[in-house]
């Protein structure tokens, strides 16, 4: 009686030993993956700096979803960095109660601006909408790299997998950064900002989120997250 259970339920339990043994060969290869290397979270930031001083351009966006109102400063950014430096895209900055969507190209030193209800571009001195010129933020002193050798008391948090098809592995790293670092992107920032870096297991950078007092010791703190879509981005951006 008992072998002829058996071999009615043999294939199934069969199949069920495989399935098992498979997911646990799965999880055991997940766990076993290390995505620092062996090294530490401080020399992972330093392979993160070294891939973007090293790239030929990135696209990017820069975005805040909790400025505070009356706050005017950059609202969002998005765009292509090239390593002459220049840049072309579109800034956000709020207007009387609105955004605003500026047209900008940054070439040679100077930034040009589509402004609200113009039909060509004129130059601009960016400081006078508290930001940058935003083709330094691919320069290796002043730029988005910059951040990562200045991160203080780094520490490795979670991994997942991610990416476009899943086949990456996404490690956060967080730290504190001084407002010496962070003035580089935004002048008006003021104390201690804490940061959070999301970098694949090819040592790409792919978001970094800072939070803190952007506009000013005093003012209400409020975040910004930088995402790098592609790297090695090659594309010839002229004066317009």
């Amino acid at each position: 009686m008992l072998s002829s259970i058996l071999g009615r339920n043999l294939p199934r339990l069969a199949f069920a030993l495989v399935a098992l043994l498979a997911a646990t060969l799965v999880l055991t290869a997940c766990n076993d993956e290390d995505p620092t290397k062996g090294r530490t979270p401080k020399q992972v930031l330093a392979a993160a700096q070294k891939h973007l001083d090293e790239t030929s351009g990135i696209n990017f966006s820069i975005s805040s979803d909790d400025l505070p109102d009356g706050i005017t400063t950059l609202k969002a950014a998005t765009g292509t960095l090239t390593r002459d430096p220049a840049f072309q895209g579109k800034l956000t900055v709020p207007v009387m109660g609105a955004e605003a969507q500026v047209d900008v190209v940054s070439v040679d030193g100077v930034v040009y601006a589509k402004l609200p209800f113009t039909t060509s571009f004129q130059e601009l001195d960016p400081a006078d909408y508290g930001v940058p010129d935003p083709a330094a933020l691919i320069a290796p002193e002043t730029g988005i790299s910059s951040l990562l050798p200045a991160t203080e008391d780094v520490k490795i948090g979670k991994s997942v997998r991610g990416g476009a098809d899943n086949d990456e592995i996404l490690s956060t790293y967080t730290g504190t950064l001084p407002d010496t670092a962070v003035k580089k992107i935004l002048a008006g920032a003021s104390g201690d900002f804490d940061v959070t870096y999301v970098i694949n297991d090819s040592d790409d950078l792919t978001e970094a989120t800072i939070d803190g007092h952007f506009s000013g010791e005093g003012e209400a703190a409020y975040s910004y997250t930088i995402k790098v879509t592609d790297y090695g981005v090659e594309k010839e951006i002229t004066k317009p």
